[in-house]
């Protein structure tokens, strides 16, 4: 299988590349800054050349363009995975160009990413689409409030996730959500339940398992559907 991964140069990205690679798999890899991305740099150069890493930042259309043009692969699976999320963004804390920020990265990335590389999907039989998503994005299950920008942005993902899969259905592509859960990284933090890597083989696993029917749905990394 050939995969696209989005922000592959730490966290979970790293973590689904690293597993991805170790079953066999090539992957054309994206991450902000590839020059200082030591540990992605590192499995691409003991990958036998099934790894590619590109400079590839997803808030820019530019570039967005220029990393597409440079798959010249069939993609069967796209992983929508890069993410920010900027300082506290409580109603008395928020920034509202913050906000915009986790918005153009978080959902109109992925967007962007996405139509960017539909040719490259099309040409692939019953390609996936996977954007992670967070369980802050669920409307549904927010009982606690806070975090505007960052559930406003993966809010918004999962609506554009839930329209791309009805746009897509009939060539047979699948879009997906996925949460991956609260997670040890960067983002998640030392008080995190899950280590990456469970997290990470989770995700694989129901990647590997989806089908058509499923497409439109917002999944765990358990393959439990999600509150919208």
């Amino acid at each position: 299988m050939h995969l696209v991964i989005t922000g592959a140069n730490r966290g979970i990205g790293l973590e689904l590349t690293r597993q991805f690679l170790a079953r066999g798999d090539s992957i054309d890899a994206g991450a902000r800054d590839p020059a200082q991305s030591k540990e992605l740099c590192a499995l691409a150069a003991s990958s036998d050349g099934r790894l590619q890493v590109h400079a590839l930042d997803v808030a820019s259309e530019e570039r967005a363009r220029a990393f597409a043009a440079g798959i010249t692969r069939p993609v069967d699976l796209l992983i929508n995975n890069a993410g920010v999320r900027t300082r506290r963004d409580d109603l008395e804390d928020l920034s509202l160009e913050d906000a915009l920020e986790m918005l153009q990265v978080n959902a109109l990335g992925a967007l962007r990413v996405t139509r960017a590389l539909l040719p490259r999907l099309r040409e692939a039989r019953g390609a996936k689409i996977a954007s992670l998503s967070s369980g802050l994005g669920s409307i549904a299950d927010n009982a606690s409030g806070g975090g505007y920008g960052y559930r406003m942005s993966k809010a918004a993902l999962n609506m554009a996730t839930r329209s791309l899969a009805q746009d897509l259905r009939g060539e047979g592509l699948i879009a997906v959500a996925l949460s991956p859960g609260w997670v040890q990284t960067d983002m998640g933090g030392a008080s995190a339940p899950l280590q990456v890597s469970e997290s990470a083989a989770g995700l694989l696993a129901v990647l590997d398992r989806l089908t058509l029917q499923e497409s439109g749905s917002f999944l765990d990394f358990r393959g439990e559907c999600l509150a919208w």
